[in-house]
């Protein structure tokens, strides 16, 4: 039997590595990750200006690069595409971070609260999946797999929703569409699997971590009694894109604290 190279086990360096909503929250989490790892990053942002911030303090570390664009409509999710085929011939991971939420009583749940949400949360990632699957299918080599990870969350497993109502059935879907994706594409050599976090500070859950009451609330319900680290999550990000996870495909992993069994 030979020997394990732990060396190297869990490395990610030169793999070129697109992470969407890369600016904050855990996007920007996975991409610092990610370059101080040594891995040649490109990350996507709505906001020209943070972007172009972003992409700066993470070119301190290493290797990044940014494409401005808007994942909630086709055309932006056609212009990361075009953007990331005019400057690379094959891609290593794709992770679909961006997300989008709604949040409102049940009764007051408006119609508009739905189609930005599912735009953003699932047909953006199973678009961008398809319109890279020749870079995903030229960076698979034997024994290292592309990596497709789509960012779910513990919301699609839980009844506990915070009043999101599309954001929770746009989770459910995108676990769902890991499945079916990792078995489409195990043939051409892509792992597809998806993390589910629970809480993590990002843009999404600011307004509940800044009141002390919500927040105590929140924390009480982790068994692990803390919200998640960014070194929570690159760590498991770097496993299943490293080899020590390529026997991994179709799995929900949850990144929670314990929510999860809570309930």
């Amino acid at each position: 039997m030979d020997m394990i190279d732990f060396k190297t086990l869990y490395s990610v360096a030169g793999k070129t590595v697109l992470v969407t909503g890369g600016v904050g929250g855990i996007g920007r989490m996975l991409s610092s990750a990610f370059v101080a790892a040594g891995a040649r990053v490109y990350i996507t942002g709505r906001k020209a200006e943070a972007l172009a911030t972003a992409v700066a303090e993470l070119s301190v570390t290493g290797e990044a690069f940014g494409i401005h664009a808007d994942l909630a409509a086709p055309e932006g999710v056609a212009s990361v595409i075009a953007g990331f085929c005019e400057r690379e011939s094959r891609l290593d991971v794709l992770i679909n971070n961006a997300g989008q939420t709604w949040g409102a009583a049940f009764a007051d749940f408006p119609a508009k609260a739905w189609a930005p949400v599912m735009n953003v949360n699932v047909q953006a990632p199973f678009a961008l999946a398809q319109g890279l699957l020749p870079l995903l299918a030229a960076g698979a080599a034997a024994g290292a797999p592309s990596r497709i990870i789509n960012i779910g969350s513990v919301y699609a497993e839980t009844t506990e929703v915070m009043k999101a109502y599309s954001y929770t059935a746009s989770k459910a879907a995108i676990h769902q569409l890991t499945r079916v994706m990792a078995r489409e594409l195990a043939s051409s050599g892509i792992l597809v699997n998806a993390i589910a976090p629970g809480l993590f500070p990002s843009k999404m859950t600011e307004f509940v971590l800044r009141n002390d009451t919500a927040r105590e609330a929140l924390l009480d319900a982790i068994p692990l009694g803390r919200a998640g680290t960014p070194e929570d999550i690159a760590g498991l990000a770097m496993f299943l894109c490293s080899r020590a996870g390529s026997y991994i495909t179709g799995a929900i992993i949850p990144i929670d604290g314990g929510i999860l069994i809570a309930h």
